[in-house]
């Protein structure tokens, strides 16, 4: 049988990220553990302008990373967006179909390629371990339906998604799946974090690959560690650090959406692939 063959998208722009190396983990052990072959490339997408070619790969995996998602005038942009739409137009037309998640940064810059809402600087820095809730529609999709109300997720953002424009949404199938923590103190609209693009195409604003490793290393970072301290205050931050290891908080959270999108993709695939 032929291979599946995955895309890894790093989105860093050459800055240490723990998220690629989460990403890379995750699809190691899935590798290991499955039954067809699978092959896994990693492109360099704003570093050094490495594209992925849609028609030679099956499952597309797309990092978070640093900085502005609105265009800014750099080389990898267009082509970044021509392959957005290359998935979305190859899946319309196509049987076989191509699948792709988005995280975070590239969650940010699909949502602001299809003109989805309004994808806006916050008010802070926002880093830490956050509840996140789901949606009517959320509670029933087979990526989240495993998980609690709420659950947990690595949030490591500046930038925010909402005021959706319901109209186009629609028009395009898409459905939001998850929203931020509620803050009743606070009157400002909650961001959408998670959103089901197509059938084929699930996208997050927080980190589903993220461990307790990574959070490690990213608190020694002193903007994260401020941010978090700002969010939770310092007695909250003591004891979400503690409770990084809870197996029902971002363990859980790894453990559920990452592994059950790989499995889901890979069996649509395999339906399509013929003996070499």
């Amino acid at each position: 049988m032929k291979a599946i063959k995955i895309a890894l998208l790093d989105m860093n722009n050459n800055h240490t990220n723990q998220g690629m190396r989460n990403i890379k983990e995750i699809t190691q052990a899935f590798k290991e553990s499955a039954d067809a072959v699978v092959e896994a490339e990693v492109f360099d997408v704003r570093f050094k302008n490495e594209m992925p070619d849609v028609d030679d790969f099956d499952i597309f995996i797309s990092s978070g990373g640093p900085g502005n998602p609105h265009r800014e005038g750099f080389d990898w942009e267009q082509p970044y967006a021509d392959f957005l739409d290359r998935i979305w137009e190859h899946n319309k037309n196509s049987e076989t179909k191509k699948f792709l998640f988005l995280i975070c940064h590239s969650f940010q810059l699909a949502s602001i390629h299809w003109k989805l809402g309004n994808i806006c600087k916050r008010k802070s820095y926002s880093f830490g371990v956050m509840p996140i809730h789901k949606t009517y529609q959320g509670e029933d999709d087979f990526l989240l339906t495993n998980l609690p109300e709420p659950f947990y997720g690595v949030d490591s953002r500046a930038y925010q998604f909402i005021e959706p424009n319901h109209e186009i949404m629609e028009k395009m199938g898409m459905k939001i799946m998850a929203l931020e923590k509620v803050r009743p103190h606070i009157h400002l609209e909650r961001a959408i974090m998670a959103v089901r693009f197509s059938d084929e195409i699930f996208g997050t604003q927080f980190h589903p690959e993220a461990d307790p490793e990574g959070m490690t290393e990213n608190l020694k970072i002193e903007e994260n560690r401020e941010a978090m301290i700002e969010s939770y205050g310092m007695e909250k931050y003591l004891e979400t650090v503690d409770r990084m290891s809870d197996p029902d908080k971002i363990l859980l959270t790894q453990a559920q959406i990452l592994p059950g999108f790989l499995q889901y993709a890979a069996q649509e695939v395999t339906k399509d692939l013929t003996p070499a």
